[in-house]
């Protein structure tokens, strides 16, 4: 089937010295059968992503992009250790193989998976779907009830419970969000001080803890080819922790762009929120305190946050961009995407609060301004 996600050529510079990894396979007790098609998933910011095709097995190999200095940005480990200790819980997770933290095998640690078959949404879903109204909002509710029961696993008393840094999270985060941004400023984007130091006082108390995925969109999650409605598989959890389920929550439905959007917001879109179905961010919020329980007194500040937090990861990568540290040409207009943000935060906050109202005219006519260029 057309639409089932496969890898594409390895890119150029990113080659894996196959014959190293298989040595160490089957000194790992992995039976392997015939010669190995390997292909490589899209991507590449983050960790890199190779698909090991075998006659007897699937396999999906993941390690840090080349030049990684710090471990902790992209820890190998944890990744996999996340997954495996996950897994009895939550069932949509890859099998681990196994993790390997000897660098003269191919000079990183990298983990070795099973590959779930499937379908990954994307922007835009696959045309040969062909899902109706009523079948896209049943997909948009099992993958909201998949962020649901991660929020519900009974993580006490297990390894898990290693991921935690104890109360604070949403202190922590707002904070350290903060300090990023600082450091990434560039003399063309908007500085958010306004929206930070909303942020800084509007702090909650968490409202509980639990593990949470930190990068839940849809092309995290693998949909059945045959019920192309179901979640059969959750990917990318380099992010997960300990942490505010509202947090996480927040920071998912900054990437939630919808049909009623603006053309700069929809330009950025990356999943199929957009479509009839789907429900709006105000339905996703509400389906999901319903479901849980939860009843926050200023719910705007986790959605105000995730914004925040979109702006900072946008920001850095458009820093390095800036500096000329890459010339990647997908990253030229980052920028004009942090005015767009800053504006939805304001816009969010100025719900109940005169002083955004003012600002909103002054950020949107610069806007505008920019986009005339």
């Amino acid at each position: 089937m057309a639409v089932i996600d496969v890898g594409g050529q390895v890119r150029h510079g990113e080659e894996l010295d196959i014959s190293a990894v298989e040595n160490w396979l089957k000194e790992q007790g992995v039976e392997l059968q015939g010669q190995a098609q390997v292909t490589q998933y899209s991507g590449g910011a983050s960790n890199w992503t190779y698909r090991l095709q075998y006659d007897n097995a699937d396999l999906i190999l993941r390690r840090p992009p080349k030049g990684t200095k710090a471990k902790s940005a992209h820890d190998m480990a944890r990744e996999y250790n996340v997954q495996k200790h996950l897994a009895p819980f939550y069932p949509v997770l890859p099998e681990m193989i196994a993790l390997c933290q000897d660098d003269s095998v191919i000079g990183c640690d990298f983990y070795v998976m099973k590959r779930i078959e499937g379908i990954i949404p994307r922007a835009n879903l696959p045309k040969e779907l062909q899902l109706d109204q009523s079948q896209v909002q049943q997909l948009c509710l099992n993958v909201l009830d998949k962020l649901i029961e991660l929020h519900q696993v009974p993580y006490q008393g297990t390894e898990l419970e290693k991921l935690g840094k104890g109360d604070g999270y949403c202190r922590r985060q707002v904070e350290g969000w903060d300090a990023r941004y600082s450091k990434a400023l560039t003399p063309n984007v908007p500085d958010f001080a306004f929206v930070r130091q909303w942020l800084l006082e509007h702090i909650p108390a968490d409202s509980k803890t639990c593990v949470i995925h930190n990068d839940w969109r849809f092309d995290n999650v693998i949909l059945d080819p045959q019920q192309p409605t179901q979640v059969i598989g959750v990917l990318d959890w380099e992010m997960a922790t300990l942490g505010d389920p509202l947090m996480d929550l927040g920071s998912a439905l900054a990437y939630w762009i919808q049909e009623d959007d603006d053309a700069l917001m929809k330009s950025s879109r990356r999943q199929p929120t957009n479509l009839k179905g789907m429900l709006t961010r105000q339905q996703v919020v509400d389906y999901y305190l319903d479901k849980t329980g939860l009843q926050p007194e200023n719910w705007a500040f986790y959605e105000v946050f995730g914004l925040f937090r979109l702006a900072v990861i946008a920001q850095q990568i458009y820093y390095r961009y800036y500096h000329q540290q890459t010339d990647n040409p997908a990253f030229k207009d980052f920028w004009i995407l942090i005015h767009a943000l800053h504006i939805r935060a304001l816009k969010l906050i100025a719900a109940n609060n005169a002083e955004a109202q003012q600002l909103i005219p002054e950020y949107g006519a610069k806007l505008q301004d920019i986009l005339k260029r």
